[in-house]
């Protein structure tokens, strides 16, 4: 089990994040970001149903599966950041989660999750032919949570399951700021007389919780036309246990420091609703909220970079549309096809951040045994009134593939 999550951890490590708060936690994964919630934009965690897999926010759900099911995640991200007369362009293939739900029957379910929770990825080079010198800036970060959970629902009214799930963290990060001098107007023969060395501030850790772990509970009612639910996440500290380093063209190296970052994250509320229209039609909004009380620390370090990000309340408002698919397995294939649509807005939890997407997609069904290709095409903005931060627009592809089966039951049960 340890070899396939350091599998999944290494290719995750290619993943693509905002450049915008990459000295503190980077970029925020909404979460449930499977293929088929990020598809009605990221709307839909009271929606029930063997396809929809684990949530994050909302682990009462899964209490009111019938079958197993598997759901692994895929993205591709293209995003163009410009902030005054610098512009970058970026693409990257991420695993951002993965979940299994185990139904129990009367004793209710169990659900596992891996989840990217924030990462960081920036690599650049700068010239400054003026002032010769050149830098090299790269990022790499990422915090995962591996998310056990369990649900219920209550004997004397089956409507009403109750759910917990506990939030394991762990995560690197990496960081190098590299100055070097500009020799590009100097002879070739002359370039061994220059100060030719680079300098590196270079920074790694780990990520870690101060804690054990940290926990969500939740609460779903399921009717016949409508669901609700509602979750609270308990408040938690991070730690990234950090050492210093200045290398001299990666030659020499001063003596090592070592520093531990905490970063309080606030307790988050979540509810939702799904309300369904002539059986297949579904209508849905999610809202997630956390306060922010305490500016971020950031890595900061050498060249008189700042020591904190600034916070604000951080908040999600989804809204989404799903037609479900007939299950059927006669009726015409696209008949059989989910089609889904979508809208979300952010506020990051950097101070003067906020974000603004879309979404449509589709859920194709693949041979009679359950299993689902997801599609979603998603774009938006993300807009800041800060200098200190970046404009960014960005367009992705996610594919969520889901295999729903009875493990554990003989054919006939």
């Amino acid at each position: 089990m340890k070899k396939f999550i350091s599998a999944l951890l290494c290719v995750s490590s290619f993943s693509f994040a905002s450049m915008i708060g990459v000295d503190a936690l980077g970029q925020e994964q909404i979460a449930g970001g499977s293929a088929a919630m990020a598809g009605r934009g990221f709307a839909g965690n009271a929606k029930t149903g063997e396809t929809e897999g684990v949530s994050i926010v909302n682990p009462a759900r899964q209490a009111f599966d019938s079958k197993v099911s598997f759901n692994l995640n895929f993205l591709l991200d293209v995003s163009t950041a410009d902030r005054s007369n610098s512009h970058f362009t970026k693409t990257n293939v991420a695993i951002p989660s993965m979940n299994l739900t185990f139904p129990m029957n009367d004793f209710g379910a169990l659900g596992f999750s891996l989840w990217q929770h924030y990462s960081s990825s920036m690599r650049e080079s700068v010239n400054n032919e003026a002032e010769n010198w050149n830098a090299e800036i790269e990022y790499q970060s990422s915090v995962y949570e591996l998310v056990p959970s369990y649900a219920i629902r209550l004997p004397f009214y089956r409507a009403i399951s109750l759910g917990a799930s506990a939030h394991f963290v762990m995560g690197s990060f990496n960081r190098n700021l590299t100055l070097g001098p500009d020799n590009s107007e100097i002879d070739s023969a002359d370039v061994w007389a220059t100060n030719n060395s680079d300098v590196t501030d270079h920074v790694s850790g780990d990520w870690d919780l101060k804690s054990s772990a940290y926990f969500t509970v939740a609460a779903q009612f399921r009717g016949r036309m409508a669901s609700y639910y509602l979750s609270f996440t308990t408040p938690y500290t991070l730690k990234n246990e950090l050492e210093y380093n200045f290398r001299f063209s990666e030659l020499d190296t001063l003596a090592p420091t070592r520093y531990t970052r905490s970063i309080k994250v606030p307790a988050m509320f979540a509810t939702g609703v799904n309300y369904r229209l002539n059986k297949r039609h579904n209508v849905m909004a999610d809202v997630a909220w956390r306060a922010w009380t305490r500016d971020i620390e950031n890595v900061a370090g050498s060249w008189n970079m700042s020591q904190v990000t600034k916070t604000q309340n951080d908040f999600n408002i989804s809204i989404g549309y799903q037609r479900d698919g007939s299950d059927v397995f006669y009726d015409s294939y696209w008949d059989r096809i989910a089609y889904r649509a979508g809208l979300w807005y952010k506020n990051w939890y950097v101070e003067d951040v906020s974000e603004i997407g879309g979404s449509i997609g589709a859920g194709f069904p693949l041979g009679r045994k359950g299993m689902t290709l997801d599609l979603a095409i998603q774009g938006g903005v993300r807009l800041t009134d800060d200098d200190r931060n970046w404009s960014e627009s960005f367009i992705g592809i996610r594919l969520g593939l889901v295999g729903v089966g009875n493990w554990g039951k003989t054919r006939g049960q």
